[in-house]
């Protein structure tokens, strides 16, 4: 009998790739021939997320509070997990990574820092970078195209003035719309968007006929398993989790370097007993020898050291 290959719709929006690198990984260049690139990322959501205050007619779930609640009523308790992150978890990554000498990257919501300037200042003191994870911590798949393109430009022009620098990458709240990456390229200042999860490694895609790089992110290595998607019981479970992840990439770095993004949350890893498992995570990255960067090195590395291969 006859078979007829199945055959993807052409629908709005990029198109799946299930291959990839496929065989052919490419021989990442790392500076001073590290195995493995430990990109450390604060989302910085605090005070931008749904809320009455906000004016939104709801709560965001997302918090630490696994509670039920009608959405109609304001949940204070949850209101305050958030502002946990912006007073008090914030600062306690920012002495971690003080005196561990960590370039983490922030993944902020132009609205949290305006809520917060003094962490705009920090961001701008140590010479960290922003990749913009939008105005607000927001569905952008829920905007029309046009509205969408205009929060873009409204976050742009709010984090370059709490911060100093305009963001040169771009991260959405869980997932992209349709037309993110097509306005993030069209936009022209972007070095690069994460709205991907798909690879070890950064990669080219064609937008518009336009090379356009992903640097794609993880909710493996990601401390919202405490809270926003609840299975680790405890931070032993946190830490075992980014070394068990991180000694095999080293040794798969070896002959082909990979790359590790760690995800956190002000609120949640913030808390004393869950940053102490992270500090013990940094000093044994770094006592292994790791690249511990910030998103747009990586970039920058990638654009400069690798082949493009257009994917």
């Amino acid at each position: 009998m006859t078979y007829k290959p199945f055959e993807m719709q052409k629908i709005a929006g990029p198109e799946r790739d299930f291959v990839g690198y496929g065989r052919n990984i490419p021989q990442a260049k790392w500076p001073d021939g590290a195995r493995v690139a430990v990109n450390i990322i604060v989302n910085y959501e605090e005070g931008s997320e749904m809320s009455h205050p906000a004016g939104d007619g709801r709560n965001d779930g997302l918090g630490e509070v696994i509670y039920t609640m009608d959405p109609s009523k304001r949940d204070l308790a949850t209101e305050s997990v958030f502002e946990y992150g912006s007073r008090a978890g914030i600062w306690r990554l920012e002495r971690i990574f003080t005196r561990n000498k960590v370039p983490a990257t922030f993944f902020a919501c132009a609205v949290a820092l305006e809520q917060n300037r003094e962490v705009g200042h920090w961001i701008r003191e140590a010479g960290l970078d922003v990749c913009c994870h939008g105005w607000r911590w927001e569905e952008v798949f829920n905007l029309t195209r046009e509205q969408e393109a205009e929060h873009m430009r409204w976050a742009i022009a709010s984090i370059t003035e709490t911060t100093g620098s305009r963001p040169e990458g771009w991260y959405c709240r869980y997932g992209p719309s349709v037309n993110t990456r097509e306005l993030v390229v069209e936009e022209g200042g972007f070095v690069y968007d994460s709205d991907a999860y798909n690879d070890d490694l950064p990669y080219y895609t064609k937008v518009k006929g336009k090379d356009h790089l992903v640097i794609p992110y993880s909710f493996t290595y990601n401390d919202g398993k405490f809270g926003l998607l609840p299975s680790y019981g405890s931070p032993a479970d946190f830490l075992d989790n980014l070394k068990r992840g991180f000694d095999f990439l080293w040794e798969e770095g070896a002959t082909h370097p990979k790359m590790m993004s760690i995800g956190l949350h002000a609120r949640l890893i913030g808390q004393a007993s869950r940053a102490q498992a992270l500090e013990e995570f940094i000093k044994y990255a770094q006592d292994k020898g790791a690249w511990i960067c910030r998103r747009i090195d990586i970039a920058r590395n990638w654009n400069e050291q690798q082949a493009k291969v257009t994917i």
